[in-house]
């Protein structure tokens, strides 16, 4: 088992290589997604201007579910967001994390409120 700075250094690894291809343009911005160890965050993002259109957090919904189930809730309120922006397809930014658990639980919520990637 690895430590925890290990862990941590390798996924930073990971977010950068993918960082390097993955770019939000107007057309189709970016949904980066940031994990901690009890919450989660997405961001809609226009990596040409540097502006976030949308986002939504575990914070601010304030859910007592379980942390899967507080993902599917990140994801359906980040989608209408983006939806009432103007935004209908995006390019996926899983930051480095495995696609599993809670950041493929946002992404499918998101994908079946209306977002496209």
């Amino acid at each position: 088992m690895g430590s925890r700075k290990f862990d941590s250094r390798k996924r930073w690894i990971r977010h950068r290589r993918v960082r390097k291809n993955v770019r939000g343009v107007a057309d189709r911005p970016r949904l980066a997604v940031f994990r901690s160890s009890n919450h989660i965050y997405a961001q809609v993002i226009d990596d040409d201007q540097g502006h976030t259109l949308a986002s939504a957090g575990s914070l601010e919904l304030k859910l007592d579910d379980a942390k899967t189930e507080v993902a599917k809730a990140v994801g359906e309120a980040l989608a209408k967001k983006a939806l009432a922006a103007g935004v209908t397809k995006v390019v996926f930014d899983r930051g480095g994390y495995k696609y599993h658990g809670r950041v493929k639980a946002l992404a499918e919520a998101a994908r079946e409120e209306g977002l496209s990637f």
